[in-house]
């Protein structure tokens, strides 16, 4: 499969400043270090970080990576990312691009990483099956993202907030998908998944149902 060229950049600037100013430093508040850490843990080779935002991932790195290719489409989130590279332990490029279509070769990444992304981006089955084919066989894809919730009454107020305010608020986000299906339909082979609340709250939130695990690109699997 021949490189695609990107669409035009997607622009959410007044989701870019909240994430930037509130609710990335509330995410810090609440804990997401640890997640963050355990999400890139023993990471190797060359990287892709999809929807890598303002690179709050990027002193998580394990020196074991060569290379990381951190891919950003809002143009605000994407400037504060290419000042925190210097934060990061190991060689970070950042540049524009979008989930469903990547501009890099198959098979060119030995590990992909998605975090509190696939929420948001247009077409997740398309995003998924893009990180399958930049992915060389054995690669391993993950995964960090708040999912569909379990319980019937919580579901039923995810749809009623993806279909009205929730998506315009926060840049696109959707609280109710089912990534974990979506992965696996994509061609990945689920390898670990712990599914929690977080941050954890007395009261119920949309987006508190999280999933963290690990997949793989299958040895052999066509592109």
């Amino acid at each position: 499969m021949t490189t695609q060229t990107a669409p035009p950049t997607r622009h959410h600037p007044l989701f870019a400043r909240f994430y930037a100013k509130v609710a990335g430093p509330a995410l810090d508040k609440a804990g997401i270090t640890e997640h963050r850490t355990n999400l890139l843990a023993g990471l190797t080779g060359e990287v892709i970080e999809i929807g890598a935002g303002n690179g709050l991932n990027f002193p998580h790195y394990p020196p074991g990576v060569k290379r990381v290719l951190a891919v950003e489409p809002e143009p605000n989130l994407r400037a504060l990312a290419e000042r925190a590279v210097c934060t990061a332990p190991v060689p970070v490029e950042v540049i524009d691009g979008i989930a469903e279509q990547l501009p890099v070769p198959d098979a060119s990444f030995d590990a992909a990483v998605v975090c509190l992304t696939l929420c948001s981006v247009a077409d997740p089955h398309a995003a998924l099956a893009d990180l399958h084919r930049v992915l060389r066989p054995g690669g391993e894809l993950r995964f960090f993202e708040h999912v569909r919730a379990d319980s019937p009454g919580m579901r039923r107020v995810q749809r009623a907030v993806d279909a009205t305010v929730w998506p315009l608020l926060m840049g696109g986000c959707h609280t109710g998908r089912d990534t974990q299906s979506a992965i696996t339909a994509a061609g990945f082979t689920l390898t670990s998944v712990e599914k929690f609340a977080f941050p954890e709250t007395r009261l119920p939130s949309p987006a508190a149902t999280h999933i963290l695990g690990t997949a793989e690109r299958p040895q052999g699997g066509a592109s």
